[in-house]
């Protein structure tokens, strides 16, 4: 599946925010050409991080996955939290399980988030866009239902 793909995909959630910095916006020119996803009805950024990210390039202390480059390597990250996380890779985020970050197609721990409860997958094809979907919907929903909570609400 096509990066675009995946971030239609996300666009079709109900109250996502995808914020895709550019040239000529707000943030840092690393950012640029990256996608962060949050939930966000009211189409203002939440305080906190992202659910999950398209990036496009290596970021300073995160180069392990080789991203960018003459291949067109990027990589989806998802926070999917403790148990998830073990149902993926094996074992729990603070385990610190080494894993091969630069394979494509593969979920793996993200190479600097892992400990927090990040996968991550470079490329995404065949035996992985399925999961990463459903990840990212996973993920969105678990974002929506603690701004409910945080509001007190029953509902979005």
């Amino acid at each position: 599946m096509s990066m675009e793909q995946i971030l239609a995909t996300v666009r079709s959630f109900d109250g996502v925010l995808v914020l895709s910095p550019g040239p000529g916006s707000a943030f840092p020119d690393v950012a640029w050409g990256d996608h962060f996803f949050y939930y966000a009805p009211g189409g203002e950024i939440p305080h906190g991080q992202p659910y999950g990210t398209v990036v496009t390039k290596d970021y300073p202390d995160d180069e392990a996955s080789h991203l960018g480059g003459p291949d067109g390597r990027w990589r989806v990250n998802v926070h999917v939290g403790r148990e998830r996380f073990r149902a993926l890779v094996g074992s729990y985020p603070r385990d610190g399980e080494a894993a091969e970050v630069a394979e494509t197609d593969v979920v793996v721990p993200h190479p600097v988030y892992g400990a927090l409860g990040w996968v991550a997958v470079v490329n995404p094809g065949e035996r992985t866009t399925g999961v990463v979907l459903d990840l990212l919907r996973a993920a969105h929903d678990d974002a929506r239902a603690r701004t409910v909570r945080r509001a007190g609400g029953s509902g979005a």
